[in-house]
């Protein structure tokens, strides 16, 4: 009876101590996440600009959303943007990884591995100040090689398609990193026995890359797909440092719009319906990526 009373007294305090560590997490969270998106989905239905009283208007701010050019213009630029830095994103990372876990020496790779990871943990704004100096027409190290070698100077942030380029450059060479990790782990974990079986079978190449290769590393593939398009949608740093949104709107994203809709305009009402939406577009994309790879992906 002492020995039940014992135990059981053990594990309340196991139980108050795991509260008493887990507790400032969970009031984090509560606070700076639950809270806002609560508040969030709230004030999508109200018309408030912080100064005067919150005024209740319905879907009002949802229909103003598709009667504002800039943020047709704003979602059309992140879908695009979406489409080409991660397919960028994915092949570029896909293909180091596959290069660096090849015939490379383990100093090499190690060195690989380190290099391609270290833009991921600069900061976005101050990697976007840094290229908007090396892209600048004017004075910028990019625009001075090609004079070096007798090209004309390219107004690489001054123009919609220069821009757009050196918007989605800069966010893949500073995100693909971990996407190159993630295919790292997921490379190495594909037996060598498999390659030699379908080496002898005669696949070589391309063959190899697209029969064996590909179905075995398709999980990381998923997981790599989903998270890159879940951190494109929401790309604010880079257009907003380098470009302001410019030019010709060409690259203002539907973060940047809520943004500017908030802290600029003072409707968050109306930025806070234009995040709901953003919102559930993410989910959809994510939806759509797992209802997809259940014909696509291969588990072992």
């Amino acid at each position: 009876m002492i020995t039940n009373t014992n135990t059981a007294s053990r594990r309340t305090q196991r139980r108050i101590l795991a509260a008493v560590f887990l507790a400032p997490t969970m009031i984090g969270i509560g606070v700076f996440v639950l809270v806002p998106i609560i508040v969030s989905l709230i004030l999508a239905f109200f018309r408030w600009d912080v100064i005067s009283a919150p005024e209740f208007i319905g879907l009002d701010n949802f229909a103003a959303i598709g009667n504002d050019p800039t943020v047709r213009i704003s979602f059309l630029n992140t879908f695009g943007f979406v489409i080409i830095a991660v397919i960028l994103q994915l092949g570029l990372s896909l293909g180091l990884a596959m290069l660096v876990q090849g015939r490379l020496p383990g100093w090499l790779r190690t060195f690989f591995r380190s290099s391609l990871f270290f833009p991921l943990i600069l900061s976005a704004a101050s990697v976007s100040l840094v290229m908007a100096y090396l892209f600048n027409q004017e004075f910028g190290l990019v625009n001075a090689v090609l004079r070096a070698v007798g090209l004309p100077a390219v107004g690489w942030l001054t123009t919609p398609t220069g821009a757009a380029a050196v918007v989605i450059a800069v966010y893949v060479w500073q995100n693909f990193g971990f996407t190159f990790l993630l295919f790292l782990g997921g490379l190495a974990g594909i037996p060598r026995d498999v390659y030699e079986a379908s080496a002898i079978d005669g696949a070589r190449g391309w063959s190899q890359f697209r029969h064996v290769t590909l179905p075995l590393v398709s999980p990381t593939l998923l997981v790599a797909s989903v998270m890159a398009v879940i951190s494109a949608l929401q790309i604010f740093d880079q257009p907003y440092v380098l470009t302001r949104g410019g030019p010709e709107d060409a690259t203002r994203t539907a973060v940047m719009v809520i943004f500017e809709t908030a802290f600029r305009q003072l409707e968050f009402g109306r930025a806070s319906a234009i995040g709901l939406v953003l919102t559930l577009i993410i989910i959809a994309a994510t939806a759509a990526q797992f209802v997809i790879s259940r014909r696509l992906v291969f588990y072992q």
